[in-house]
């Protein structure tokens, strides 16, 4: 009881040349360094638009967003790129190998050396004959362990700890990135396809303008200056196609590149499709249940957390460092003695080691610690006022999108209804073949100009998820997935390590999947 009370008193001394305080190094659970808590951070209140009608502030799961676009070739490109996309599964390969880093710093809270050695020498003593040598045989036992008084290493399992929850964050940040890139290449094809549509129609359409104005030249009412004029209207509209064509094929092949499949004509298995609708409103919560839970912001935390823990590990350096060592074996002459009575040996008992004259060294190393912990301060809030930025420009581009979009398809309407008017008029010698050009090149324009806008619309509602972390957690994990949540208070290494186990990400080694077929 009396030893016990004087290594406290010796503890409690030695604290007193530290940084942290006797009292704070009891309530940290006996470790030295800050313990660490999620710095505030401001985040708006509420939207900007939040007056609009159309945004909602219920409370919604996006981990499956992109199914609200009601559109299974979707769905299934979805599921197709989590399962395949070689980015996704480095991220995993990350969680992976942050797992064993995580795993060899546990290791080290135990004794750090255990090894068994053994040794055979065969002796001659110094001025005697060769027939005066003898055998030495030895085999032993030993253990050092540094005994973690300061919480060196337990710090270090916190930082390891916090690290490997950074991975999975930073796995889920893919995630979002890598279904938001699908959804948008997506809605982009399906916007292509819909102009190119459109464009083929209005080369058709002026084509019998041209084979009109044709006709009323040879009948004498037309010269060949509108002839030449209607030519050259229908091939600057025919020059629209090639440059459709050439940007399908590559937005197509980006795609191919998400789904981790080498760029191929993906057209027959697309097949034809309008651009996806969406509904007016979106469901957005508030900011503060949102915008913090997006996983790169929580990586942010994390890595916060991690540096936070490292403090503790280089303050640790101020105090002595105490190594139980201790070793068990047998020696003899004769292999046959060596298990024997009186060929035992022992030895157990502590060590100390204090770097009394490095303090300006030390004292700097906690410096520079600290230094990265304000960086990783001012990232985390940075990160949070991104993701605020990033969300309130996808909302104001969904509502004035819609908008626009609303006026543009009346335009469109009114352009094509002209278009009838004037053509007729054209067929009846009463029209101006000018004004006709003038039509259909605004009729063309129009119509590509409003299917281009309905895209955005849908564009705009996928940077909204996307800025909102939807995707993350993935429901492609299903229930075997374990939310963790950065402000809870810290579990226990081992409870820590089964939630993460939980978390399966892609395994490279596994054979791709075949291409599905073609969608009916």
């Amino acid at each position: 009881m009396v030893d016990h009370f004087w290594l406290v008193l010796v503890c409690l001394t030695l604290l007193s040349v530290g940084c942290t305080s006797p009292r704070e190094w009891i309530a940290n659970g006996f470790k030295v360094g800050p313990e660490y808590c999620t710095p505030c951070v401001e985040v708006a209140e509420d939207w900007i638009d939040a007056d609009d009608r159309r945004i909602l502030s219920d409370p919604v799961d996006h981990a499956a967003w992109w199914t609200s676009f009601n559109d299974p070739v979707l769905n299934q490109l979805v599921a197709e790129a989590y399962r395949q996309n070689l980015t996704l599964r480095e991220a995993g390969e990350r969680i992976s190998e942050a797992r064993a880093l995580r795993a060899i710093t546990v290791g080290n809270v135990f004794p750090q050396q255990q090894d068994v050695s053994a040794s055979y020498s065969h002796n001659l003593p110094t001025g005697t004959g060769f027939d005066r040598h003898f055998s030495t045989w030895t085999s032993s036992f030993n253990l050092a362990w540094e005994l973690d008084f300061w919480g060196r290493y337990r710090r270090a399992v916190d930082a390891a700890d916090a690290d490997l929850e950074s991975t999975v964050y930073d796995y889920g940040d893919v995630v979002v990135t890598l279904v938001a890139d699908v959804a948008a290449t997506y809605v982009d094809i399906r916007t292509l396809q819909t102009r190119l549509e459109l464009a083929k129609r209005n080369v058709e359409n002026q084509r019998n303008t041209y084979e009109l104005t044709e006709n009323l030249f040879l009948g004498g009412e037309l010269s060949d200056i509108d002839v030449q004029q209607a030519k050259s209207s229908l091939a600057q509209t025919e020059t629209l196609i090639p440059q459709l064509q050439v940007t399908l094929r590559q937005t197509q092949n980006q795609l191919c590149v998400l789904l981790g499949i080498p760029p191929r004509d993906l057209i027959a298995r697309l097949g034809e499709g309008d651009i996806p609708t969406v509904a007016p409103d979106v469901a957005l919560g508030i900011p503060a249940a949102t915008l913090l839970q997006r996983p790169d912001v929580r990586r942010a935390e994390r890595e916060l957390a991690a540096q936070s823990a490292l403090i503790g590990v280089a303050e640790s350096e101020l105090y002595p460092i105490i190594t139980l060592r201790g070793n068990v074996g047998v020696a003899a002459n004769q292999f046959d003695d060596l298990f024997r009575n009186g060929s035992s040996f022992g030895s157990i008992g502590p060590s100390l080691r204090w770097n009394i004259l490095n303090y300006g060294r030390i004292l700097n190393g906690i410096d520079v610690q600290d230094a990265r912990l304000r960086q990783l301060v001012h990232r985390y809030r940075q990160s949070v006022l991104l993701a605020n930025l990033e969300a309130e420009n996808a909302i104001i581009q969904f509502l004035k999108s819609q908008v626009q979009l609303k006026l543009e398809l009346e335009a469109a309407k009114a352009a094509d209804k002209t278009n009838e008017l004037i053509t007729l008029q054209l067929k009846e010698g009463e029209a101006d073949i000018n004004r006709v050009f003038n039509v259909q090149n605004f009729k063309t324009q129009q119509e590509l100009s409003a299917a281009l806008t309905k895209g955005e619309v849908a564009q705009s509602l996928i940077a909204i998820y996307r800025a909102l972390g939807g995707g993350w957690p993935s429901p492609f994990l299903g229930e075997a997935i374990v939310e963790i949540n950065p402000v809870s208070e810290p579990k226990e290494a081992e409870e820590e390590t089964a939630d993460l186990e939980q978390l399966p990400p892609p395994n490279p080694e596994e054979e791709l999947p075949q291409e599905p077929a073609p969608a009916a």
